[in-house]
């Protein structure tokens, strides 16, 4: 069978379009198009009455918003989330480098934070609070309890897998221990341990969200705590979605930042 080709200025200009740009946003906002379509569906069957419409939601959200409730809510939130997360990446990179240069760190240290990433840290949070209480410090520590093994890990690999070929050359040239880790180890394993900390950092949504619902009702945890137990549902789910959409944007940021600073030739892939 004979290909018939079809000269370009022949070929309808949306096609052209479609196939020369990149549709990676617009895809998503299909999806979620289609996720609160569904959504609204199946609050208006309804599937389960505690289950509102997804327009419902928006309306109570946009309500929170506006009355200042869920602003004021998240800055209460924020606090112990950012003083933990900024502990566990302080203590985190330092522990994980320190791990990955010195074979006496790594196998001290190693397997308690592997049997913490691995181990269910949120069940420790009830025992936090019985030690510290239910102020700021218990918050702080559930979330460094669930981003620092996180953090740790991912340094301690990214310093081990440094380039053999890099350390070699900087011996070669007579530099020093110090020289070696500062313009070698550090620089070449920067990609990997922004990449912990980002993971650290979702692991920290997690732990806030668990303190304020297991520690004190407060901030978001008061919110959602409270408007299920006066079935203000639409409210509840409202608060729900927003934590999630908050994490996945703040995220998604800092993946575009480790690709812009880091990795530069995977730009347009991601």
């Amino acid at each position: 069978m004979a290909h018939i080709s079809v000269p370009n200025n022949e070929v309808p200009g949306w096609i052209r379009w479609a196939a020369t740009r990149d549709h990676t946003l617009l895809w998503r906002l299909l999806s979620l198009g289609l996720f609160a379509g569904a959504w609204e569906i199946a609050g208006q069957i309804p599937i389960n009455y505690a289950l509102p419409p997804f327009s419902q939601t928006f309306m109570a959200f946009v309500g929170m918003v506006l009355d200042g409730s869920l602003i004021g809510a998240y800055a209460t939130t924020l606090q112990p989330l950012l003083i933990g997360i900024a502990i566990s990446a302080v203590l985190g990179v330092s522990i994980g480098v320190l791990m990955g240069l010195r074979p006496m760190a790594e196998w001290l240290a190693a397997p308690v934070f592997i049997v913490m990433q691995a181990a269910p840290m949120a069940a420790l949070i009830p025992l936090i609070t019985f030690v510290y209480g239910i102020g700021m410090t218990s918050k702080v520590l559930a979330v460094c309890v669930l981003a620092l093994p996180v953090i740790v890990l991912n340094c301690y690999k990214a310093v081990r897998n440094v380039n053999p070929s890099l350390v070699a050359m900087c011996r070669s040239f007579q530099g020093t221990r110090w020289q070696q880790v500062a313009k070698i180890v550090i620089p070449d394993a920067s990609p990997l341990i922004f990449a912990g900390l980002r993971l650290g950092i979702s692991a920290g949504f997690i732990g806030i969200v668990l303190a304020e619902l297991l520690i004190t009702p407060t901030g978001i945890g008061d919110l959602i705590t409270y408007h299920r137990s006066v079935a203000n549902y639409a409210e509840m789910y409202a608060t729900v979605v927003s934590i999630i959409v908050f994490s996945a944007v703040t995220v998604g940021g800092l993946q575009r930042v480790e690709l812009t600073l880091f990795r530069p030739e995977k730009r347009e892939i991601a």
